[in-house]
């Protein structure tokens, strides 16, 4: 159960700095939406770090892994973002 709490907490933290990092214009506009997306890349990092066997299973990704998992989700919600305004 801390494991799926650290992986919410690092998952707000990373969803701020993807946030920041991740290039695009349809960037999440609101708040919770951005910390929401963070934490599903945070969940989807270690996801596929178990999945592909970099990480053994109830092991955590990284906070770099996670960064990049969130800017991963940032990314592909930017794409559905811009073809649901055209």
């Amino acid at each position: 159960m801390s494991d799926v709490v650290w992986t919410i907490f690092i998952g707000f933290i990373a969803g701020i700095i993807a946030r920041f990092l991740a290039p695009g214009e349809n960037k999440p506009s609101g708040f919770v939406l951005t910390v929401l997306l963070g934490i599903a890349g945070a969940f989807v990092a270690t996801f596929l770090g178990q999945f592909f066997g970099f990480l053994k299973p109830g092991e955590q990704s990284g906070f770099v892994g996670q960064i990049i998992g969130a800017i991963v989700v940032l990314f592909v919600w930017s794409m559905v973002a811009q073809k649901k305004a055209t």
